[in-house]
């Protein structure tokens, strides 16, 4: 693949790329030029989106469970220690469960708050390390929500996480930005994955069919959204930073 495409051969850590929109990322990544480390629980996924992005030298798989915190920052040096400097990271993994306020109790709501806030900062504070960042800067990317702009009965703990994950990806993008790198987000609307049709599996057909009926331009697909982050991610874009994308067939602009 030549070097000429615009990732040209840096490395990108991608939690959550076993499936969904994950999986559509480091497929886009890939064909962009990019090396990407797919980070998930289950390798047998892993090695799935590996060989759906068609290069098995472009990808490495790593296992891990992003709930056990303490495992995140060894796992990432190490990463760096074989692979070399990184470029980029994307926390895709989330954690979404439809919960009526009177159902959300605190450990229902922790585990929301683990994998979608907790573990992305975790992968972060790894990743800036001055030893396994690029040392000309680079680039993160946090899959945020439609939910962290707006509510939704039901939702009272994810939206929490989502409105949080935006929250400091402002900060964190303030705070790095005399390190040349950025830090951005995009908040997808509805997008057919495995997660969105789990999460929406308490609620009836109308009522999910009301949810699509939002989506002015319909509901949006994987690929969609992996092309919005391959953007944000891109080298070339060094102008952007604290910024939020929403990626929502104008779920937003009603």
């Amino acid at each position: 693949m030549s070097g000429s495409l615009p990732f040209a051969d840096r490395w990108v850590l991608l939690s959550g790329a076993s499936s969904g929109l994950g999986r559509a990322i480091a497929i886009e990544l890939v064909q962009r030029g990019a090396r990407v480390v797919l980070i998930g629980r289950r390798r047998e996924m892993l090695e799935q989106t590996a060989a759906l992005a068609g290069a098995g030298d472009r990808t490495d798989v790593c296992m891990l469970d992003l709930q056990k915190l303490d495992d995140i920052g060894p796992t990432v040096a190490s990463l760096a220690a074989r692979l070399g400097r990184l470029y980029g990271l994307v926390h895709c993994a989330g954690l979404a469960q439809t919960l009526p306020l009177a159902s959300s109790k605190p450990e229902r709501t922790r585990s929301m708050f683990d994998v979608n806030l907790f573990a992305g900062l975790e992968l972060a504070r790894s990743f800036v390390r001055r030893d396994v960042v690029e040392e000309t800067g680079g680039a993160m990317l946090w899959i945020a929500s439609v939910y962290a702009h707006v509510g939704a009965p039901g939702q009272v703990g994810y939206c929490a996480t989502k409105g949080a994950v935006l929250a400091a990806t402002r900060a964190m993008a303030l705070e790095l930005a005399p390190r040349r790198i950025r830090v951005n987000s995009l908040s997808p609307g509805l997008v057919q994955t495995e997660m969105t049709e789990a999460s929406g599996s308490r609620l009836s057909t109308e009522q999910w069919a009301r949810i699509a009926a939002l989506h002015p331009l319909g509901t949006g697909r994987p690929e969609d959204v992996a092309r919005a982050a391959a953007f944000m991610l891109d080298p070339s874009n060094t102008w952007i930073t604290g910024a939020d994308l929403a990626v929502d067939g104008g779920y937003l602009i009603q």
